[in-house]
């Protein structure tokens, strides 16, 4: 099993939008058995799968125990794609943890479900704190959304120096334009600074989402959109396999 983590220290990047894509792909494009842990308040990564956020205190009540003998989770309507919803008691997650001192209680958790699933996507909390230090210790990969604009290369050197402060030897880093629009001037000078860096356009296809409530590659699977979640899984997915080749 295998952690991929999509974190940003901004909202409003597509961070949500694309754990769903993701996660859809890992279940339908890499046949494997794959669950979103949403661990961002606003619930908004379940959201877009079909799953609505809880009303309850599950999501934190996780965080008591070692492990997830019997995780709450929530099938979607896709094959191999669970979900762990959100609840607002997430926004009281990172003091629990401070308070318990388990600095490994997100990994632990994670690999207690090993049994149960080939991939996790975290959906994480759009801040710098101790729950999402955690949840990128517990990562294999760390997926970081970024707007495509002069401010792009500043979030991510935070993100990097945090890692540094906080981290040690953390996961690699893939830093992506989510919400690309090739006609916007701005976003055509971040892309040249950072050709290598992965797109994902933003489109009408992308914003219906929150009506559909159903990933890119299920309502309209041959835009450029899909197409980038497509190729951009395709990378992680290649990654995460050379990493179990190792293990």
């Amino acid at each position: 099993m295998k952690v991929v983590a999509c974190y940003s220290i901004k909202g409003g990047v597509g961070k949500s939008t694309l754990a769903a894509n993701l996660a859809w792909a890992s279940a339908a494009l890499s046949a494997r058995r794959t669950l979103l842990w949403d661990l961002d308040p606003q619930g908004s990564g379940g959201y877009l799968l079909g799953v609505d956020r809880r009303a309850g205190d599950e999501a934190l009540a996780a965080f008591g125990h070692a492990d997830m003998k019997h995780p709450p989770v929530i099938p979607t309507a896709f094959d191999r794609l669970d979900v762990l919803p959100a609840d607002p008691s997430l926004h009281e997650a990172a003091s629990f943890l401070a308070r318990l001192g388990k600095r490994r209680r997100v990994a632990k958790l994670a690999a207690s479900l090993d049994d149960r699933y080939d991939r996790i996507i975290v959906d994480c909390p759009p801040v710098m704190n101790e729950l999402s230090r955690q949840v990128l210790h517990a990562a294999n990969v760390i997926i970081v959304p970024l707007t495509a604009s002069p401010l792009a290369r500043r979030g991510l050197d935070d993100v990097m120096d945090d890692l540094r402060r906080h981290q040690g030897n953390h996961a690699p880093v893939l830093p992506v334009f989510a919400m690309y629009d090739a006609r916007r001037k701005l976003h055509a000078q971040a892309h040249v600074a950072e050709p290598d860096w992965p797109i994902v356009p933003m489109a009408s296809v992308v914003e219906q989402m929150a009506v559909h409530r159903r990933p890119v590659g299920v309502t309209a699977p041959r835009s450029p959109s899909a197409e980038a979640i497509r190729l951009l899984w395709t990378g992680i997915e290649r990654r995460l396999a050379r990493s179990d080749a190792t293990t």
